[in-house]
């Protein structure tokens, strides 16, 4: 009999003491309830200790979460319908103030930030024209929508990391008008900018053409001086020749012989010579 006493007060004191551990793991946070009431968090990973049969543990979600919008039409500032496809990364910060305002619920909390998120795409998007909305999905978009929002999930505990648009599309009923509208107006774009370059070119060629006009018009009077000075170099050269009789008797004979190189050019090799050329008074000297 003592041995089934022992046997049931140690089954009884297992229960206890399982029913008192509190596990919580590195993802997570451990809300301890007393009579409904949350009493106490716990936010680091390990084991702890909660009072038997009084107390309870609810688990909340440490990591990043996803919400994934419906997708639904917005209006433009030019009164341009739109269609947004859009997700949430969020997270719990406050998991005590999440489960005062939310009654630790996802479920509530996803319907929060559905309306909170859809309220500022909306408020973002009605202020922007629809060219500004389809050119504007890089980055800026999600950092409009997300001054929008400010601060107001922190109410609820809740930190929205990034707002993130899947697709940002047109009805189909007017996609194939505001597409022609936009390739039209690019297309003015660059005719505007083709038409400046094409003008700085003709500037650049203008300026280049009459400065190679200045280089040549300077290179040819420079040739024409040059030569200028040659003829009268040659000139003085030879006014001095001639100013002194033994010159003038070398040139003489110089140019005769020019005179006879030139009167022997083709086939004819036949030489006559006057009897007052220099070169026929060199046969006629006497020795």
């Amino acid at each position: 009999m003592k041995k089934i006493l022992a046997g049931i007060f140690t089954i009884i004191a297992l229960i206890i003491l399982s029913s008192s551990i509190v596990i919580t793991n590195e993802d997570e946070y451990k809300l301890i309830r007393e009579f409904g009431k949350v009493s106490s968090v716990i936010t680091s990973p390990g084991i702890s200790f909660k009072i038997p049969f009084i107390q309870s543990a609810d688990t909340l979600p440490k990591q990043i979460l996803i919400y994934d919008l419906a997708s639904s039409d917005v209006i433009t500032m030019d009164k341009k319908t739109m269609i947004t496809d859009s997700y949430v990364l969020w997270k719990i910060h406050d998991p005590l103030l999440f489960a005062q305002t939310l009654n630790s619920s996802l479920t509530n909390a996803e319907n929060r930030i559905d309306t909170v998120v859809y309220n500022a795409i909306k408020n973002v998007i009605s202020s922007m024209s629809q060219n500004d909305v389809i050119s504007g999905r890089d980055g800026e978009l999600t950092a409009a929508i997300i001054n929008n929002i400010g601060n107001t999930m922190d109410q609820y505990g809740i930190t929205l990391l990034t707002i993130e648009t899947k697709r940002l599309d047109l009805p189909s009923d007017n996609k194939a008008a505001v597409y022609e509208r936009m390739i039209s107006e690019r297309d003015k774009i660059a005719a505007t900018y083709s038409a400046e370059g094409n003008s700085e070119a003709q500037i650049i060629r203008n300026a280049t053409d009459k400065e190679i006009s200045i280089k040549l018009s300077t290179a040819e009077a420079e040739a024409e001086r040059i030569i200028a000075e040659g003829e009268a170099e040659y000139m003085r050269i030879l006014s001095e020749a001639y100013a002194d009789q033994s010159r003038t008797d070398f040139y003489s004979f110089v140019r005769a012989l020019d005179a006879a190189k030139a009167s022997l050019i083709g086939k004819n090799k036949t030489l006559i010579l006057s009897p007052d050329s220099p070169i026929a008074q060199i046969f006629h000297q006497q020795p």
